[in-house]
């Protein structure tokens, strides 16, 4: 039995349209649902004017809040956006629905829409990031502490003999998934059944079961296929409850598919962010301070905070840290996670820091952060449960061939093109949550695990497979699995790179107890012992979680739990037009014991592609009249596409981390976006000697003066 280059056992069902999506599930006599969203950043609502639309051809109905059940308040910690839809007058962001129109079909629901007209009080200019008060949140949004410190760090400034203090921006970002957000709702008496794109069936049960008053188990949540997520499904929005609700007043079941245009307002993004980072050193390089701080825009309503500071706090030695973060409440939809959240945007500041530290002391980048490398969490004082990050700078760099840079700017060319190398380090928290499944063994020696994960095109039925058949001793084929339903043994979620250590575990302990049921040995025929035992079917339910019993980020009682890794890039500079293209990259991670190579080195490559992303193409302006984003749409919001990768060389350094869960996992899905901003502004400011500190990298900057 291997499970090296394992290939998925859900690619053929979507290779051939035969997986099922939320928006594809048939429903006899559903309607089409349409949102009439707000045309205003704030104010009021003061009129609403469906006369028109309820005589368009197809309406069944025009909801508005008169007509809506009043839902109940969210529960704690918070797992969808507060201001709950159609509940109030009050307007909380552009974007934000108002009615819902009902018809027989989408095109005659979309219509219809376009017909209401709404009138509104009270508005004003909106406020942009920038113009608000720094203030502290106060949400269920905050993971950790706003301010921790250790040490003195203005002390440690006074002392260094080189310091640096720089400002970085990050923009408003959008996850884009190719599958839209969709729901289909029906009430079956007092039990609700939706089929919606989510990455956590469990958290959607658990939230509509509060907004509506209902018992958990009289909501029905199914989710086997998610068209991508990237934390845009990871919480409850809009189009969630409006369907459960308007299904309930109709009662008829409906269909509500999010619009590109509503997936720029109705499902969170990343949120701009100002960043200050701070470092002193001594002449040979060791840190005396680092100080990092950060404020990010969010929605009025939500106080969703992107903790950028967090890794500050773990990834390099210093005497004296301190970090303080705060939000901007502005008029605009609220922020949400986004792959590589906190890390993705704080890891920019910081490592884009440390290089502008490196030059000033005249020490090598790489040798600069191996001269800081901490034999213990550098806040905490708790020992690392594994940390391979020097194996990963010095494997990345003799494959890169660093060695043989020449360190000066502008010292490297090809033809008028400006060459440069630049490196960074990454890393991420290790979020774990509890998570069970249930493992079937039949009398052909066949084997089923349910599961209520959602596969969301991480593999994670592969992953599944990969356990069992290291703990049973069997064929990965010889593994079903079946996912994406509430009524299956609860998964956490999808999401927070954290599946492989729950589910995985999970799965391991399910496996272990059917093998210890039938008083066998790893590899013994299954069929065999069933019949030896008289059995004809056999099954065990798994169940693992932290020590916390709940979501745990990096730090438990005894370890700090961080995963890592390092970016080589080298691009090539248009020395005229400033035109930046990435030649080629080289990454090294420690991420855990790796289970699926083939499934994990896709997860790096497509992260690769999300940070390059943020490096030099995404950013989402907001118009300061209307307050909305101007280009929600994928023609104005430009993506990587192939073109613009080169070949990238990422593999993992060995590691096993047994304190962080039984299989010795780690996430993975998230890891690879860290870090390839800094390394590909690094890399501009070697080839131009010009230092970047605003994402995304502009010609403009590239141009200006160094």
């Amino acid at each position: 039995m291997t499970t090296e280059g394992l290939v998925r056992p859900d690619g053929p069902a979507k290779l051939t349209g035969a997986a099922r999506y939320a928006a594809d599930v048939p429903a006899e006599s559903a309607l089409a649902a349409a949102l009439v969203s707000a045309t205003v950043p704030n104010g009021r609502l003061a009129e609403l004017d469906a006369a028109e639309a309820r005589d368009c051809p197809g309406v069944a109905a025009v909801l508005t809040r008169a007509d809506l059940p009043t839902l109940a308040e969210l529960p704690s910690p918070p797992l969808g956006y507060p201001a709950l839809p159609l509940q109030a007058e009050e307007i909380h962001y552009e974007g934000e629905p108002i009615a819902i129109v009902l018809a027989e079909t989408l095109e005659q629901a979309q219509y219809a829409a376009s017909r209401v007209r709404a009138t509104y009080t009270g508005v004003r200019e909106p406020i942009a990031f920038g113009e608000a008060e720094d203030v502290v949140p106060h949400s269920g949004h905050v993971l950790g502490g706003t301010d921790e410190e250790k040490g003195d760090a203005g002390a440690g400034l006074a002392e260094a003999h080189v310091t640096v203090t720089a400002t970085y921006t990050t923009a408003d970002r959008h996850h884009s998934p190719i599958e839209p957000s969709a729901t289909l709702a029906w009430w079956e008496g007092e039990q609700l059944v939706l089929h919606s794109s989510v990455q956590s069936v469990a958290v959607a049960q658990q939230t509509m079961a509060a907004l509506f008053s209902l018992p958990p188990e009289h909501v029905r949540v199914v989710c086997p296929f998610t068209g991508g997520g990237f934390g845009a499904k990871g919480y409850v929005w809009p189009h969630l409850p409006l369907a459960a609700a308007a299904a309930k007043v109709s009662g008829r079941p409906v269909r509500l598919v999010m619009t590109r245009a509503q997936m720029f307002t109705l499902s969170g993004h990343q949120p701009a962010t100002r960043q200050t980072v701070s470092l002193g050193a001594t002449r040979d390089g060791r840190l005396t301070a680092l100080r990092h701080d950060s404020v990010n825009a969010s929605g009025r309503a939500v106080d969703y905070l992107e903790n950028t500071t967090h890794s500050s706090t773990w990834l390099y030695a210093s005497p004296a840290i301190e970090t303080r973060m705060r939000v901007q409440r502005v008029d605009r939809p609220g922020p949400t996670p986004m792959r590589a959240p906190h890390e993705g945007p704080g890891m920019f500041a910081l490592e884009s820091a440390m290089d502008e530290l490196a030059y000033e002391l005249g020490i090598d980048p790489v040798e600069l952060r191996l001269r800081n490398e901490p034999d213990v969490d550098p806040m905490t004082g708790l020992p690392f449960s594994s940390r391979r990050l020097v194996e990963c700078l010095r494997e990345g760099a003799e494959r890169f061939g660093w060695a043989e840079r020449s360190p000066e700017p502008r010292s490297m060319r090809e033809g008028n093109d400006l060459v440069g190398w630049g490196v960074a380090a990454a890393t991420m928290d290790t979020f774990r949550a509890p998570s069970s499944a249930k493992v079937r063994i039949g009398a052909d020696g066949r084997i089923v695990v349910e599961t209520g994960m959602q596969e969301i095109g991480t593999g994670l039925p592969a992953m599944v497979q990969a356990v069992v058949a290291e703990t049973l001793g069997c064929d990965p084929g010889d593994v079903e699995v079946r996912h994406g339903d509430s009524g299956f043994p609860p998964h956490a979620g999808t999401m927070g790179s954290m599946s492989a250590m729950g589910l995985g575990s999970a799965v391991q302990a399910a496996a272990r107890e059917v093998l210890a049921k039938l008083d066998g040995r790893q590899g013994q025929p299954l069929a065999g012992l069933l019949a030896e035992s008289g059995l004809t079917e056999l099954e065990a339910e798994g169940r693992w979680s932290p020590e916390e019993d709940a979501l745990a980020a990096g730090r438990s009682a005894r370890y700090s739990m961080h995963t890592y890794g390092a970016i080589f890039a080298e691009v090539r500079v248009d020395a005229d037009f400033g035109v930046v293209r990435l030649s080629r990259a080289v990454t090294r991670y420690a991420a855990g014991r790796i289970l699926n190579p083939l499934a994990a080195h896709s997860q790096l490559t497509g992260g690769f592609a999300w940070g390059y992303g943020q490096a030099l193409l995404e950013h989402s302006d907001v118009d300061p009249v209307l307050g909305r984003f101007v280009s929600k749409n994928l023609a104005g919001y430009l993506l990587p596409a192939n073109a613009d990768l080169p070949d990238l060389d990422a593999a993992f350094v060995e590691d096993d981390d047994r304190f962080a869960n039984p299989l010795g996992a780690k996430g993975i899905g998230e890891l690879g976006a860290v870090g390839v901003a800094a390394a590909i502004a690094n890399a501009v400011f070697h080839a131009t000697g010009r230092r970047v500190r605003n994402l995304p990298i502009r010609l403009a900057t590239v141009l200006s003066e160094p």
